[in-house]
């Protein structure tokens, strides 16, 4: 899962997130992979957002799964959740 790796980077570091950005940007690539990321989950919590206030959505597991799991968990599970519904 996404957080065992920073779990074993704070236990690397006795707890602390010092130097964390600093190698989540440290080259190009995992710069490029890391924004990619943010965008995503950032607009999908908006379209859950919008989905909750104008279909009272009830969105409280995708918004856990995103934050606990990630991106690869919360997406895959509304479009699960919501194949085939008609909006």
């Amino acid at each position: 899962m996404p957080y065992y790796h920073l779990i074993n980077f704070l236990i690397e570091n006795k707890g602390s997130m010092d130097g964390f950005f600093a190698q989540l940007f440290a080259t190009h690539p995992m710069a490029m992979i890391s924004m990619d990321i943010t965008v995503a989950a950032s607009a999908f919590s908006v379209f859950l957002i919008h989905k909750w206030r104008t279909k009272k959505l009830n969105i409280t597991k995708y918004i856990v799964c995103l934050f606990m799991v990630g991106f690869s968990l919360a997406l895959p599970l509304y479009l699960y959740d919501n194949f085939g519904k008609e909006d």
